[in-house]
């Protein structure tokens, strides 16, 4: 039997953590998996070295997963186009601006029966409508790709903290593969074939962490956030009834993707985080993502823009009323305080 060939295109920190993940269970299903993982790590200088140097070498991302050790079978590759060759199982973890030009350079260089899936928790939103990212990748490699999101905080799952995380993908037969690439002991996979749903979910949810983050900031307690999250739960299913149909299930909402990864990321992550700080300190999110993200960028502000212009082009702005809120704060220099008065 052909086994599968892997690579993981991305290496932050939750590129990372999945590389772990990945280079454990290649090895752990050797009849199923070829051993060695290749990972396009984007490189930096770190201390004077190259950054995929220090991780052929010492086995760690030092910069966004420092104190993690990575398999030995992870190699760390700067060139996306060597790190994809012949791969048969992709993994995308980047952040969601880079997808379409990465997808150009690796066209024509994928296995013939290459299959993919998007980790990228974000989905393209214009004025004309909204692109999911499994989308643009199946269109520019024209392969089959599936979707994973969850409540997922990297450097937990990293260190083994238990876990669960949703695959959504068409293919029964995929779902499987996935499913052991992924599944451990400590990060439990849910296969369903909902691949729209799982990646909604994902974006959608960030826009809530800014308010529940705003709340935090100006303290208004567990109360208020509880409510924050869930009037955010229905806009997040009210927008995926209203403009994809009956291509979303109800259940998946109630998934780890869903509620699971609303929760964690209202408590923790980046954009509560930030948000936060926006709302006690009232500096430009540009400075504090400079301030507390290691390089990293928030997604819950631009995907609330984008939301925005959005729902505006079919003037059902007010029908979102949490969206709406946020936006408004960030953008239009509303007070923090609306965050509860105007929802």
């Amino acid at each position: 039997m052909t086994v599968e060939k892997v690579c993981i295109i991305g290496s932050g920190n939750w590129g990372s953590a999945i590389a772990k993940i990945v280079g454990e269970n290649t090895a752990r299903h050797s009849s199923v998996f070829e051993r060695t993982v290749r990972q396009w790590v984007f490189e930096e200088q770190v201390d004077g070295k190259k950054l995929t140097e220090i991780i052929n070498e010492q086995h760690e991302n030092v910069k966004y997963l420092k104190g993690v050790a990575l398999p030995e079978n992870v190699v760390a590759v700067p060139d996306v186009v060597e790190s994809c060759k012949g791969a048969s199982l992709v993994v995308f973890v980047l952040p969601h601006q880079f997808v379409r030009g990465v997808c150009e350079k690796m066209k024509g260089h994928l296995a013939p029966n290459a299959r993919a899936i998007s980790l990228i928790k974000g989905l393209e939103i214009t004025p004309a409508g909204t692109r999911l990212f499994n989308e643009e990748i199946q269109r520019i490699l024209d392969i089959p790709c599936a979707a994973l999101s969850g409540a997922n905080i990297a450097d937990e799952v990293a260190r083994e903290k238990f876990c669960e995380s949703t695959v959504g993908c068409a293919s029964v037969a995929d779902g499987e593969l996935w499913f052991k690439l992924f599944d451990t002991p400590y990060f439990r996979i849910n296969v369903i074939q909902d691949a729209v749903g799982v990646q909604l979910t994902g974006a959608l949810k960030n826009v809530v962490a800014v308010g529940a983050g705003i709340s935090d900031g100006l303290g208004y307690g567990s109360n208020t956030k509880a409510a924050i999250i869930r009037r955010g739960l229905m806009e997040m299913r009210k927008f995926g009834q209203t403009f994809f149909g009956d291509q979303i299930q109800t259940e998946t909402f109630f998934e780890s993707c869903g509620v699971a990864d609303l929760i964690t990321t209202c408590s923790a992550g980046r954009n509560r985080k930030v948000s936060e700080a926006f709302a006690r300190t009232g500096k430009p999110i540009e400075q504090l993502e400079a301030e507390l993200l290691n390089g990293q960028k928030l997604q819950g502000t631009l995907t609330a823009q984008e939301v925005h212009e959005f729902l505006s082009a079919r003037n059902l702005v007010d029908e979102f009323p949490l969206f709406r809120t946020v936006y408004k704060i960030i953008y239009e220099g509303l007070d923090c305080q609306a965050i509860v008065r105007d929802i």
